[in-house]
């Protein structure tokens, strides 16, 4: 993990989600906020998500998930980046997560949840108070 130059984010959606509006508004949020995002597009799995968070040397993924399967795709993600030696990344997320999904989450290793309605700027300082931070 790099420790100079602009944070670097990789935006994904994973599973068979095909709505990613919301994603695009948090990569440029992210972008307009002056940091490299890299935006993976729809229907990656978590393989593909983390492999694209390593070779492009990473610091945090951001999920966005609306098709319920957050609970699996988030514990696959984290479980994908402990096996690569790739835990340091930090994964956050947001979408269609119900209230009492989230301690779960966060106790499975995400590190933030953000669902909807949430102002983008909230994603913005706490990818800037959190990522790195540590």
């Amino acid at each position: 993990m790099g420790v100079s130059g602009p944070i670097r984010v990789v935006i994904a959606k994973p599973g068979l989600d095909g709505h990613d509006r919301g994603a695009k508004v948090i990569a440029r949020a992210l972008r307009d906020a002056g940091m490299e995002v890299i935006y993976t597009g729809l229907h990656q799995t978590p393989e593909q998500i983390v492999d694209t968070a390593i070779q492009e040397d990473a610091d945090a993924i951001g999920l966005s998930v609306l098709s319920g399967a957050h609970n699996t795709l988030f514990a696959r993600v984290i479980e994908l980046l402990k096996e690569r030696d790739a835990a340091d990344i930090k994964v956050f997320g947001g979408g269609i997560i119900p209230e009492a999904d989230i301690p779960p989450l966060k106790a499975a290793g995400v590190s933030a949840i953000f669902t909807p309605g949430a102002p983008t700027g909230d994603v913005v300082t706490w990818v800037r108070d959190h990522i790195r931070a540590a």
